[in-house]
C-alpha cells in the first residue's frame, strides 16, 4: 500500500453544525475525603477520575493531576513527575523538601511550587501531610516533555498569607468583593499574574457567616479546603436565575484538608454558616487559559 493509500483511511469528516461541539464526559463535581490521607503508610495518593474523564491517563481534570502525599513522622518520600508546573501546600505537619535548587524547611499552611525537575525528596519531622498538583496530564496529552525551566521556585509562608489577607480584608469586605482572597504570584509570570505558567492559585478567606457571591469560569477548579468549620459549602451549578442565584446547584461540603472538583464553566458560591473563618485553597490551569485568552471569568453583580 502507498503512503496516499494508507494516511487515506486514517481520514473521517463531521457535518460542522453536528459536530462542532464535540460530546465529551463532563468534569464531575467531585470530593476527596481527608481519610485519604490521615492514616495508614508513607504514599502519594492520586485524585484520580480518570474513568470518569475517559483518559488513557492518571489525572483529576483533563490537564491536571492533584494528589495527597502522606509522610509518616520521621520518613521521607521522593515525587517524580514529567510536568513544567509544581504546587504543593502543607496540609498538616512540617519537615523539608530536597531539591535540586536547595532544600526548603515547611510547616502546616506553607506552600510552594516547583518547575519541571528531576525529583524531589521530602522529609517529615512529624505526620505529615501535602496537597501535591501539576500539569502532567496535559503533557501527556500533547505528547510533549520539558526541554527548560519556565519559572524559579517560590515558597509561599503562612505568615506571609495570613498577612497579605489581613492588608485586604477589611477593605475587601466593606466593598462586598466577590472573593476576599490573593492571587499567588511568581516574578517570571508576572504577565498572566498566576503562579506558574500554566496553573493559578489563590489563597481565599471565606469569613465566618458570610456569602460569597457565584463567579465563573473555563478553567477546572481543584479546591482545598484548608480550613472550615460546621455548615461551611459551595454551591456549584451550570445557571444562575435572573437574581443571581445558582440553579439546581450540587453542595459540595468543606471540611479541613479535603479537596473538591469544580467544574470548568460552572458557577460557584462560598457559604459560610459557622462562626469561624474558613479557607480555601484551589489549584487551576487558569495559567495556560489565560494565556491563550479563554479563561473568560465571569462574576455575579
Amino acid at each position: 500500500m502507498n503512503p496516499n493509500q494508507q494516511w487515506a483511511e486514517q481520514v473521517v469528516s463531521w457535518e460542522y453544525t453536528a459536530a462542532a461541539t464535540p460530546d465529551l464526559n463532563e468534569v464531575p463535581v467531585q470530593p476527596f475525603p481527608a481519610s485519604l490521607h490521615e492514616q495508614g503508610e508513607t504514599r502519594v495518593i492520586a485524585l484520580d477520575i480518570s474513568a470518569v474523564l475517559e483518559t488513557p491517563y492518571v489525572a483529576t481534570a483533563p490537564g491536571l493531576l492533584a494528589n495527597y502525599v502522606r509522610i509518616c513522622a520521621c520518613e521521607q518520600i521522593t515525587t517524580n513527575v514529567t510536568a513544567t508546573s509544581e504546587v504543593f501546600f502543607v496540609m498538616r505537619g512540617s519537615g523539608r523538601s530536597e531539591t535540586a535548587n536547595g532544600t526548603i524547611t515547611w510547616q502546616q499552611g506553607d506552600a510552594f511550587t516547583l518547575p519541571s525537575n528531576q525529583g524531589v525528596t521530602h522529609f517529615a519531622d512529624e505526620d505529615s501531610a501535602l496537597y501535591w498538583t501539576h500539569d502532567g496530564p496535559l503533557l501527556t496529552y500533547l505528547g510533549a516533555t520539558p526541554t527548560a525551566p519556565r519559572f524559579k521556585p517560590a515558597f509561599y509562608s503562612k505568615a506571609y498569607m495570613d498577612g497579605e489577607i489581613a492588608r485586604i480584608r477589611e477593605i475587601s469586605m466593606q466593598q462586598k468583593r466577590n472573593r476576599v482572597g490573593i492571587i499567588l504570584g511568581n516574578s517570571d509570570c508576572a504577565k498572566t499574574k498566576t503562579i506558574t505558567h500554566t496553573m493559578w492559585s489563590l489563597y481565599n478567606l471565606l469569613p465566618a457567616g458570610a456569602v460569597q457571591k457565584p463567579h465563573r469560569h473555563q478553567s477546572v477548579a481543584l479546591d482545598l479546603a484548608v480550613f472550615s468549620g460546621p455548615d461551611t459549602y459551595t454551591l456549584i451549578g451550570k445557571k444562575v436565575d435572573e437574581n443571581g442565584n445558582i440553579i439546581d446547584p450540587v453542595k459540595a461540603m468543606w471540611a479541613t484538608n479535603t479537596v473538591f472538583v469544580t467544574p470548568p464553566g460552572w458557577w460557584h458560591s462560598h457559604h459560610n454558616e459557622s462562626d469561624q473563618d474558613a479557607y480555601v485553597f484551589p489549584v487551576q490551569d487558569a495559567g495556560l487559559h489565560t494565556y491563550l485568552r479563554t479563561l473568560d471569568i465571569q462574576f455575579v453583580r
